[in-house]
C-alpha cells in the first residue's frame, strides 16, 4: 500500500485547491513547480477533454515538519459523474477496475466535499447551485457504501468540506483556532477533529459512525477547507504528513 488519493464530487472545488495547494506563497506544505504547470494545463484542458473517462494525475506534497520534511505521494483521480451508474461500469470495465485497484492500493484518502444549500447564505448568487442538504447526504451515502465495499484496507480518510468562505461566519478566526503551529498547539488533531465533526458534519454522523465500525483500524478525520485561507487549505496535509508520509 502506499500514497493518498485525492478525490471528490464534482464541482468540489478539487482544481482550484490543488492550484492553490502549490501556489508558491506556502506555509509548511509545498507543490514543486513542475507539478503546478501540469495542473495548470489540465484545468486549462478541462473543457476539451473527455468528460466520460477517469483522468489520473500524480504529484508528491512536501510538508515541512519539526522532525524534518515529508513527502506525500498523490494520485488526483477525477471522475465523471456516470462512473457509479452501473450501464458506465459495465461500458468500461478496464477504467472501473483500474479506478478501483488505485484506491485498495492507497494508504489515505482526501475526500473533497462541496457544501449544501442549508448551510450557506440564501441570498449567495450562487445558492442554488448547491446541492439540497437531503441530496448531499445522499452523496455521502453513495460514498459510504463504495467505501465499505471496495475499501476495506483503508487506513485514513479525510473528509474536506470545501469553500469554507461560503459557509464559515468568521473565517479568520475559525482558522487561527484550527491552524496548525509547530510550537504550540491550542488543539490536538483529536480535538481539532472532534471541533469541526461537530459543528460542520452533523448532518453525516450516523453515516461516518458506520463506515468506522465497519472497517477495522480506519481513522476518519474531518476538515474544512477554502482557497481563502491557507492554514485550513495545509491543515489536512500536514495531518497526513504527520501520520503517514515517509
Amino acid at each position: 500500500m502506499g500514497g493518498v488519493i485525492y478525490i471528490g464530487d464534482r464541482a468540489a472545488g478539487k482544481t482550484h485547491l490543488a492550484l492553490e495547494l502549490v501556489n508558491p506563497n506556502h506555509q509548511f506544505v509545498m507543490v514543486d513547480s513542475v507539478a503546478y504547470q501540469k495542473i495548470a494545463k489540465g484545468d486549462k484542458s478541462i473543457a476539451t477533454r473527455d468528460e466520460k473517462s477517469i483522468h489520473d494525475r500524480y504529484f508528491e506534497v512536501k510538508v515541512h515538519l519539526p522532525n524534518g520534511e515529508k513527502t506525500i505521494m498523490t494520485n488526483w483521480l477525477d471522475t465523471p459523474g456516470e462512473i457509479w451508474r452501473p450501464s458506465w461500469q459495465s461500458q468500461n470495465p478496464s477504467e472501473w477496475q483500474n479506478f478501483i485497484d488505485h484506491l485498495q492500493d492507497a494508504e489515505g484518502i482526501l475526500l473533497i466535499l462541496a457544501p449544501y444549500r442549508e448551510i450557506l447564505d440564501p441570498h449567495l448568487p450562487e445558492y442554488h447551485e448547491f446541492v439540497t442538504r437531503k441530496q448531499w447526504i445522499n452523496r455521502f451515502d453513495r460514498w459510504v457504501k463504495f467505501f465499505k465495499q471496495y475499501c476495506s484496507r483503508i487506513e485514513h480518510l479525510l473528509l474536506c468540506l470545501n469553500k469554507a468562505d461560503l459557509f464559515c461566519g468568521n473565517l479568520k478566526e475559525e482558522s487561527q483556532k484550527l491552524a496548525y503551529n509547530p510550537h504550540y498547539q491550542r488543539m490536538t488533531w483529536e480535538q481539532k477533529d472532534r471541533y469541526v465533526y461537530h459543528r460542520y458534519f452533523n448532518p453525516i454522523h450516523s453515516y461516518i459512525n458506520e463506515l468506522n465500525r465497519n472497517i477495522d483500524d480506519l481513522s476518519i478525520r474531518c476538515f474544512i477547507t477554502t482557497i481563502d485561507n491557507r492554514e485550513l487549505l495545509e491543515l489536512p496535509w500536514i495531518y497526513l504528513g504527520s501520520y503517514l508520509a515517509k
